[in-house]
């Protein structure tokens, strides 16, 4: 079962990765408002940093196979900051915050640096996985 829903996602990485940078885009430029529940001043940014960090991870993992992880990190960082300044000049109720492009940016770092060393470990530990 396990080695079936690992062939999905193997098969389907790029997919995913692309809905995912949809869905941040219709997320960043919709109004929307979210509950707070734990009344944290910056769930925000934390909500930047999850959505980045997930961002990044996708297409690394569905770009895994050729190297260009750099080129990732900038076009994710680069789309990041294009939403962040649409969010400023087309999203109703929406203001541009550089301390999002901040938590955005830490997002895409922690994610890249752990994908590095954990898909490395996977990969010794279990084989390839292409």
């Amino acid at each position: 079962m396990l080695e079936h829903i690992k062939n999905l996602l193997e098969r389907n990485a790029t997919i995913i990765a692309i809905l995912s940078t949809i869905i941040i885009a219709v997320l960043s430029l919709k109004t929307i408002s979210i509950e707070n529940p734990l009344e944290i001043t910056f769930f925000d940014k934390i909500l930047h940093f999850s959505a980045y960090f997930f961002l990044t991870t996708t297409w690394l993992f569905s770009q895994r196979l050729k190297n260009n992880s750099l080129y990732i990190i900038i076009a994710v960082f680069l789309y990041g900051v294009l939403l962040e300044f649409c969010q400023g000049w087309f999203a109703p109720n929406r203001t541009k915050d550089y301390a999002d492009i901040v938590a955005n940016s830490v997002g895409i770092l922690i994610s890249a640096l752990l994908f590095k060393y954990i898909y490395k470990y996977l990969i010794k530990r279990f084989g390839n996985t292409n």
